[in-house]
């Protein structure tokens, strides 16, 4: 009675005996670890020793003492190599048993970091406005009186001065457009979201040729619901933020994939939908500087001298018109900046997919 009940408990339930080794597993932890009960039965769990065996450690010292205990956002490897974020407690249920009980955390951690990254976006959205509104105003005044200082010159020599002063109140009049982000409504139409990938790396084929950009589609996708011209201009900023990395940087065979996928089930923010586009940006770059992680979309933040800081915050302001988001996790030698779509919107299968985007290379 008691085993039927744990066999249909959503945590993943396992039962160690004195040596560690496997007595019995729930099908919740079976589906957690990927492995079966006649697989493990009788032996002890990779994922539990660990590298430094800290976890076996401390799960035989609880045994011993007959000590309960709980530990947070633990990372176990899988036999895959695959690494998760757990809760775990362990229970002795006697001196020879060992209940474990594991709570996955990877995926509310991930909406943790969703969430917080849409309501921070939105607080640089507000201030953005209204810098851009005290910035705007005096400009207006000082191109207006630079226009009108021009006309009562007494030299037109003295004209050279005036320009300047107007070029230079437009030139900050259209960065801070810039820094607003896409100010039109998106015009939504069905999109077969290789023709945007496809036409970005076409357009930076012709900007550089010495570095690999490398396809990696699902010819399965569906159309997307979206406005054909900022989904390439927000693909095009990541992919070109990738390119010029590995361009400032001695990086050995250096390469962006280009990748495809379907997400099912998939939560952005906190809202689940059925069915996510995934557009992947993969680079072998050194990597994104940590100073640089938690503010990597803000306006004017850029770790290049040259940069703008503009061109992953206008891509973000771009995923969020469409109710999607970016996400971007980095290590030296691998950088992955994800472009999440929602595809509720437009469902019909794609009709005239080019051959193009039907292969791996």
């Amino acid at each position: 009675m008691h085993q039927r009940l744990l066999e249909h408990l959503t945590t993943a339930v396992v039962l160690l005996d004195a040596q560690l080794s496997v007595r019995w597993l729930n099908p919740a932890a079976e589906a957690l670890m990927g492995l079966s009960l006649s697989r493990v039965q009788g032996t002890t769990l990779e994922c539990l020793e660990g590298e430094d065996g800290r976890i076996a450690t401390m799960l035989a010292d609880a045994l011993c003492r007959q000590h309960p205990y709980t530990q947070r956002e633990t990372q176990l490897a899988m036999a895959g190599g695959e690494r998760i974020t757990v809760d775990y407690t362990a229970t002795p249920l006697s001196k020879t048993e060992l209940l474990l009980e594991f709570e996955p955390r990877d995926r509310l951690m991930r909406i943790s970091r969703e969430e917080s990254l849409i309501a921070r976006q939105e607080m640089v959205k507000v201030l953005t406005r209204g810098l851009a509104h005290e910035v705007k105003n005096p400009l207006g005044g000082i191109r207006g009186a630079a226009q009108l200082l021009e006309r009562d010159l007494p030299n037109e020599s003295l004209t050279e001065f005036t320009h300047i002063i107007i070029e230079e109140a437009d030139r900050l009049r259209d960065l801070v457009d810039r820094m607003l982000g896409p100010n039109r409504p998106v015009e939504q139409q069905p999109i077969n979201v290789h023709e945007v990938v496809e036409r970005v790396r076409a357009l930076l084929q012709a900007e550089t040729d010495t570095i690999a950009l490398v396809r990696d589609y699902d010819p399965s996708l569906p159309l997307i619901m979206g406005d054909f011209g900022q989904l390439i201009q927000a693909v095009l900023n990541v992919t070109r933020n990738a390119v010029q990395a590995l361009n400032e940087n001695a990086t050995e065979s250096p390469t962006v994939i280009l990748r495809t996928r379907a997400r099912r089930q998939f939560t952005l923010g906190a809202e689940r939908h059925r069915l996510v586009c995934e557009v992947c940006v993969i680079d072998n770059g050194p990597g994104v500087p940590e100073t640089l992680a938690e503010s990597l979309f803000y306006p004017m933040i850029s770790g290049r001298a040259e940069g703008s800081g503009l061109g992953l915050s206008i891509a973000q302001s771009i995923l969020h018109q469409h109710q999607g988001l970016i996400e971007c996790e980095s290590r030296p030698g691998h950088t992955e900046f994800r472009l999440l779509i929602p595809l509720e919107g437009f469902s019909e299968p794609e009709q005239d997919r080019q051959e193009k985007g039907d292969t791996h290379e």
